[in-house]
């Protein structure tokens, strides 16, 4: 009669510790790293996140974003003497030759060549320093302020440097250009060669897309001061997370532990949904006292289990608001926190038209509550 009992504890024990270790953070070997939630920018996991570290050619994501940005992909780029020589990884760019700037980013990406960067940067800028002072500057306005650009394709320099949340925070940008993600999700493609009876074969450097589902991006890097860096991306069921691992001996393994961390621990949540009616408002001189605010769109956020139940909304809504209300006007917003940090905003929209009161009715309910005052003050 033991044996069945014992049997039991046992299994008991291996389910429990089984769980215990599923809820255990990423084990991984680079000296930073970071899990970011491309949406909403939720830091998932973290390890010496802020620490700043050179980056190799995950620079290049910055540069790609500049280069995207500028409008100017069908723009013909002559390379100069200078990039054709730039040392490291690249596409043998001559000098003199021709390219279009969107020949150039789909060489800079897929295969991370450092004269197609420089091309790039003396095009756009007329120089590799005035470009890295705009690749600087770009950061700092996403919210990349722990970064320092010096070139545009992550060759050794002291004051190049980022770190993993800086880092992720620039490809979360990058990943909402269409023309991006694209370009980070081509397995090959052919750009031109002239003086040649063949076309250059560019291939996909990113092994992740072939080792992980849902797998779309994004680059590789590699010097010996930054060690191996990878920044990725994955999308599942329309929700993107970013990873990011600087100097990681076993990048592939980290990244892939990282992602799957993400998506064991965490599900995406619809918290609000569009036209979901939120809070009723205060209105002035309107035939209704009162009008529904709806949310302006949907808002969702990556959530672990009963996270939920900790998150509080606050709303900033001028009121009373004054008739006419027109539908589908905005007329505050809500935001939520997660704790005390703030997670995401949206708007509030008036939910039914309000139309104002007439003179006549304004009148009338102007001795109306006169007379109630007189009646308050003499009972």
């Amino acid at each position: 009669m033991r044996r069945p009992a014992a049997m039991l504890l046992a299994l008991a024990l291996v389910l429990w510790c089984g769980a215990a270790l599923a809820l255990e953070p990423p084990k991984i070997t680079a000296r930073s790293a970071v899990l970011l939630d491309r949406a909403t920018g939720r830091i998932l996991f973290g390890k010496n996140a802020h620490e700043q570290l050179p980056m190799a050619s995950t620079t290049k994501v910055m540069t790609a974003v500049l280069a995207l940005e500028s409008g100017k992909l069908h723009q013909t780029v002559k390379v100069s003497e200078y990039a054709a020589s730039v040392g490291g990884s690249g596409v043998d760019l001559e000098p003199g030759e021709e390219k279009t700037l969107e020949e150039l980013v789909y060489a800079l990406i897929l295969r991370s060549g450092n004269d197609a960067a420089t091309a790039i940067a003396e095009h756009l800028a007329g120089s590799v320093e005035k470009f890295a002072e705009k690749m600087t500057r770009r950061a700092r306005e996403l919210g990349a302020t722990r970064t320092n650009f010096k070139n545009p394709h992550g060759l050794h320099h002291e004051d190049h440097y980022t770190t993993a949340y800086d880092l992720a925070v620039i490809t979360a940008h990058a990943c909402s250009l269409p023309k991006f993600r694209e370009i980070c999700a081509t397995p090959e493609i052919k750009i031109s060669w002239p003086g040649r009876p063949y076309h250059r074969l560019l291939r996909n450097q990113n092994r992740l897309l072939t080792m992980y589902k849902g797998a779309d991006g994004v680059k590789t890097g590699w010097t010996t001061p930054a060690g191996r860096c990878f920044v990725g991306s994955v999308t599942r069921e329309g929700w993107q997370l970013v990873s990011v691992v600087l100097n990681a001996p076993q990048m592939w393994e980290d990244t892939i532990e990282l992602f799957d961390f993400g998506y064991t621990h965490y599900r995406w949540h619809t918290v609000l949904a569009a036209g979901q009616p939120v809070l009723t408002a205060e209105v002035s001189n309107g035939k209704a006292s009162r009008v529904p605010l709806v949310a302006g769109r949907d808002v969702g956020l990556p959530l672990k289990e009963n996270e939920a139940e900790v998150l509080r909304f606050e709303f900033a809504v001028n009121e009373p608001l004054p008739a006419p209300l027109e539908k589908g006007r905005e007329a505050g917003k809500v935001h939520i926190y997660f704790g005390e940090q703030l997670v995401e905003s949206a708007p509030l929209l008036i939910g039914e038209a309000v139309e104002s009161r007439g003179v006549g009715r304004l009148i009338l309910d102007f001795f109306r509550r006169l007379r109630r005052a007189e009646t308050a003050l003499n009972p």
